[in-house]
């Protein structure tokens, strides 16, 4: 056993690299993944149920789109793909799912259009259109809510933030205190025990 957690900077853990296998958005994707990032064997339910639910964005969005917490990068792919007027910025403590990310990018043909960095490596003035992020809840309620009161406010104004949630890991209560923090919070979908959140000003 180690000490590492998918939020670990960097993993101690043998890669072990290995291959995930998921059909979204209309087609089949292979990626690459490895030990010690988030759901390195499979892509995770929660973001399943949110690539499937949420309004993917179309070949009209444009400017900056942020994945939150991208692990080996499928949200950044699906986001890219689906939206080759916009640039994916695939944000990651984790440094082997940061290079995972840019490999999966360019496995895909996005690697033009994605900007993998660690998080204190964004530049301030980048603002998003839309954030999308199955965030990690097991960091802690104080931990979590510091993420998101930093990356939501970089939101344009009419940006929208998509979030996946499990139920039984406080998705009802989350949903309460963003709009306690002044958000307008719809909740999109429901699957699998998974909530589905819409988040915009």
């Amino acid at each position: 056993m180690t000490g590492d957690h998918y939020f670990t900077a960097e993993p101690t853990a043998a890669a072990a690299p290995r291959e995930v296998e998921f059909s979204v958005a209309g087609r089949d994707w292979t990626l690459a993944s490895a030990a010690g990032v988030f759901s390195a064997d499979r892509l995770d339910p929660g973001t399943t149920v949110l690539l499937r639910k949420a309004d993917l964005p179309t070949a009209a969005t444009t400017g900056a789109l942020l994945d939150l917490g991208c692990g080996f990068g499928p949200i950044a792919c699906v986001l890219a793909t689906s939206a080759p007027a916009a640039t994916v910025w695939a944000v990651d403590v984790n440094e082997r799912a940061r290079g995972l990310t840019a490999a999966n990018a360019a496995r895909v043909g996005v690697a033009d259009r994605v900007r993998v960095a660690a998080p204190d490596d964004v530049p301030p003035e980048v603002t998003f259109a839309q954030l999308w992020s199955n965030p990690p809840i097991r960091i802690g309620k104080a931990e979590l809510h510091a993420l998101l009161l930093r990356w939501l406010p970089r939101l344009a104004p009419d940006g929208v933030g998509w979030l996946v949630v499990a139920r039984h890991l406080g998705g009802d209560s989350l949903q309460r205190w963003l709009v306690e923090q002044g958000w307008r919070v719809e909740r999109h979908a429901s699957q699998k025990g998974y909530r589905v959140l819409r988040v915009t000003r």
